[in-house]
């Protein structure tokens, strides 16, 4: 062998260990603490929604039809969902802009449901408003001076009907810094929160002229605790009890912490799977592979024999490779992203053939082993190079509709076909020629007279 071959095949070796250890069920990950490197990554599958089980929500403005709703507005809208959502503490979750209107969320794993979507659509507008001598029970909905521009008046009391009036909102959530769930003296949840140093001051000065007066926190114009202004506050910190339990407390927070939503969202369509369907398409998909990969690597080894057995042991490491870089990137599996995993077995499959072929027609015009070895590849190589190039240019179109459209499953599908055909390209034409020219360089020429061992 040449000293290039011997190089390629060290490379490979140490690539098939590396894989090997990352698909390991057991893999224990990547602790690693030397001075300055200190790494802490777990190796695991992340699994989708569909096989996991979880909660997908389709969020659409609650506006009227003829109002333009600007894509600011949201991609702004977006990334509050997805703070909101992180704040859940659901792995791998997808939050994606689908159309001109909607939001699509996809939560694996999610064990609250209804406590998910009711904090996904709620705005999270926190006002701090002056009720004056009147106590307002929690839950009461009131109508308040904050407009949709987004600033607070301090007018005095409106009249609307006799039995409804407009209070005037002393500070919003637009002064808001921080929140943080607590436990009182008592273990109650409580919700601590801290103003800007604009927001500081607006609250000391209306506190320190309201004291004894009723100044009710509401969230998206409900009520949710009125306390009695008992001495200023000049410190931009408060408090906020009621009757509330920490998960409630916590939903508040998530949705205080990271803002209110510039546009309302309401629920058109949410789905529930369950994780016992979900271990079910597992299995299934599990099973349907193996049974397929078999079916592949018999052929392949009945037919063309001593190169294709060379082919199988590429494909096998292509498999391991294609994996590894699943759980190392990391790549969130479902049924469509399995699927096209699989289809890029048959790419990978495909590209072995074209070369074997060719290396055939060489060996039947009379040409040494291993000229037919070198023009095989050289000849195929074309070939594969354009069918997998129009396969990755196909991916790339189908990951931009998947991640425009929101179709998530679309993505998943692109994202895993175009892993598996870039590898398939490194193991067939690099992977299987090693193996190819390592055996033919150990048995010489006199192979090329067993035409049986090569498939001919």
């Amino acid at each position: 062998m040449r000293q290039r071959d011997i190089q390629l095949l060290v490379l490979i070796v140490i690539l098939s260990v590396a894989a090997a250890w990352v698909v390991w069920p057991d893999n224990p990950g990547l602790h690693v603490h030397l001075g300055p490197i200190n790494i802490d990554r777990d190796i695991a599958v992340h699994l989708g929604l569909d096989l996991r089980g979880g909660v997908q929500v389709l969020l659409e403005a609650d506006v009227p039809s003829d109002f333009q709703v600007t894509s600011e507005a949201m991609g702004a809208a977006k990334t509050i969902v997805e703070n909101r959502v992180n704040g859940l503490g659901v792995t791998e979750p997808v939050v994606q802009v689908a159309g001109d209107r909607r939001i699509l969320v996809e939560l694996p794993g999610i064990e609250d449901p209804e406590r998910a979507m009711a904090t996904l659509r709620e705005t999270g507008l926190l006002e701090f408003i002056d009720a004056g001598a009147t106590f307002l029970p929690p839950g009461t909905v009131v109508t308040t001076t904050f407009g949709e521009t987004g600033e607070a008046t301090t007018e005095l009391t409106q009249e609307i009907t006799p039995t409804e009036k407009i209070y005037p909102s002393v500070i919003s959530g637009q002064h808001l810094k921080g929140a943080e769930v607590h436990l009182d003296e008592y273990g109650k949840p409580e919700i601590a929160l801290e103003f800007t140093d604009e927001g500081a001051a607006i609250f000391a000065e209306h506190t320190a002229a309201s004291i004894g007066k009723y100044l009710a926190i509401i969230l998206d114009k409900q009520v949710i605790s009125c306390p009695v202004i008992q001495t200023a506050i000049p410190d931009g910190r408060a408090r906020i009890t009621g009757q509330f339990s920490l998960e409630d407390a916590r939903s508040i927070v998530i949705q205080l912490k990271y803002g209110a939503l510039p546009i309302p969202l309401k629920i058109v369509q949410n789905r529930t799977i369950g994780p016992t369907l979900g271990q079910d398409s597992v299995q299934k998909s599990m099973t349907a592979g193996a049974i397929g990969l078999v079916i592949v690597l018999l052929f392949m080894a009945v037919y063309y024999r001593l190169p294709g057995v060379l082919a199988d042991l590429a494909l096998i490491i292509y498999a391991m490779i294609s994996f590894a870089l699943f759980k190392l990137i990391p790549v969130t599996l479902t049924l469509p992203g399995i699927a096209g995993f699989l289809l890029s077995v048959g790419t990978a499959v495909d590209a072995n053939i074209l070369i074997f072929e060719r290396m055939k027609e060489e060996l039947r015009a009379g040409k040494s082993l291993n000229m037919a070895v070198r023009a095989g590849f050289n000849r195929a190589w074309t070939s594969i190079r354009d069918s997998n190039l129009s396969t990755l240019l196909t991916c790339v179109i189908l990951f931009w509709f998947g991640s425009n459209l929101g179709a998530s499953m679309v993505k998943g599908f692109a994202v895993t076909l175009f892993l598996g055909v870039v590898v398939s390209m490194f193991t067939a034409v690099t992977v299987t020629r090693t193996f190819i020219r390592l055996v033919f360089s150990l048995t010489g020429e006199k192979l090329r007279d067993k035409k049986w061992l090569l498939g001919i």
